[in-house]
């Protein structure tokens, strides 16, 4: 009989594992989906309820497991206290965590309908692609940034929409999420400021690295502007000026705060990230809401 004694990461130390501070954008990208289909929420409560937990804790906190775990031996020399480098999840757990949270939410996905269960798996490769080497797609700003932006604001926004209306949302919904999606783009890009040393150290080609952080902050403003701009025009388009204005007025906030933020662009981006982000995502629950009204028309 083997004395070999297995050991169990904590509840605890697998909580932190997922990040629960990172689940709040797809959440809210999902409520937006939920809100912008138009249909009551009275019947639906529960397909919502595990909707949530299907962007949040399940595809999102699967995403940082997969990419702790490819990045583990990165953070043993920049970010020794995580989980998995500090030996809290010991050996081979970080991998087995990830690959199990990826069946979890798959199964969780199928329940909710085919359009969903696709979706669903549309963000699952693209999360194992963002961190497992060879793709490793966030070696690359261009790439890792997108596909950052699709499966945390445009994924699950359709997925929201997708719920509620048990099929394929409107095309209006499709375009306004994508766009709101691309946008995220240049959340990421700011994001990236942060561990701007640290990338350069291992070669990773975020978009601070290969631009320096005065070009790349003036393409994160642009990208993050021109979606919306696009969408203030499509809600003028199908005649609802008011929520164009409302979304208008908080990109005018946001370029104002833009403005601040380009004087001292890597000191300021994670100041940009509580106040211009905020806007931006106050514009999403807007043009959802302006997307409930047109209904079926």
């Amino acid at each position: 009989m083997s004395n070999t004694l297995v050991v169990r990461p904590a509840a605890t130390d697998v909580l932190e594992l997922l990040k629960p501070i990172t689940w709040f954008p797809p959440m809210w990208a999902f409520g937006c989906g939920v809100v912008s289909s138009g249909e009551p929420l009275s019947q639906r409560w529960p397909l919502v309820i595990a909707g949530i937990i299907l962007a949040g804790p399940m595809l999102c906190g699967m995403s940082q497991a997969v990419n702790d775990w490819y990045d583990r031996h990165v953070d043993a020399i920049n970010e020794p206290n995580r989980p998995i480098p500090s030996g809290r999840i010991p050996g081979s757990w970080g991998f087995y965590i990830a690959v199990a949270w990826s069946v979890l939410s798959m199964m969780l996905a199928a329940t909710l309908g085919p359009w969903v269960f696709v979706a669903a798996a549309l963000g699952l490769v693209m999360a194992w692609a963002y961190s497992m080497p060879p793709v490793r797609l966030k070696q690359n700003g261009w790439f890792g940034n997108a596909a950052c932006g699709l499966a945390y604001e445009s994924l699950p926004w359709f997925t929201g929409a997708a719920v509620m209306s048990a099929s394929i949302p409107d095309w209006r919904i499709i375009v306004v999420a994508l766009l709101y999606g691309i946008g995220a783009h240049g959340i990421m890009t700011l994001n990236d400021f942060k561990a701007i040393d640290g990338d350069k150290k291992m070669g990773v080609n975020s978009l601070p690295v290969l631009l320096g952080a005065e070009n790349a902050a003036r393409l994160a403003c642009v990208v993050m502007a021109v979606p919306q701009l696009v969408v203030v025009a499509l809600l003028f388009a199908w005649d609802r000026p008011y929520y164009a204005i409302a979304v208008s007025a908080l990109l005018v906030l946001q370029l104002g705060f833009m403005s601040h933020l380009l004087k001292a662009p890597r000191e300021r981006a994670p100041w940009y990230n509580g106040t211009g982000v905020s806007s931006y995502v106050l514009g999403m629950l807007v043009s959802a809401f302006a997307l409930s009204s047109i209904g079926g028309s």
